[in-house]
């Protein structure tokens, strides 16, 4: 059976991808800040929660975007290698 040519990526495909990744970026970082300036009061501390856990939130949403971007896609199984 002839194998069909791989289909191109999708523009509107690509838009979701990069439009999510976007807003979990967002979300990541602003949970960091929140959390920050709630230990910070709950604690009464100066902003140092608030920047280490803004700092962690960036760190978390960069390794997420990395590891997206690294991400293989629609990786399919090869079929000369079947087992049958």
């Amino acid at each position: 059976m002839p194998q069909l040519p791989p289909r191109k990526n999708d523009a509107l495909t690509n838009y979701a991808i990069y439009s999510n990744m976007g807003i979990e970026m967002g979300v990541t970082i602003a949970l960091g800040v929140f959390g920050g300036v709630k230990m910070d009061k709950w604690l009464g501390t100066s902003p140092i929660f608030t920047l280490i856990l803004s700092l962690a939130g960036v760190a978390i949403a960069m390794y997420v975007m990395i590891k997206t971007l690294l991400k293989p896609k629609n990786k399919k199984k090869d079929e000369s290698k079947d087992t049958h």
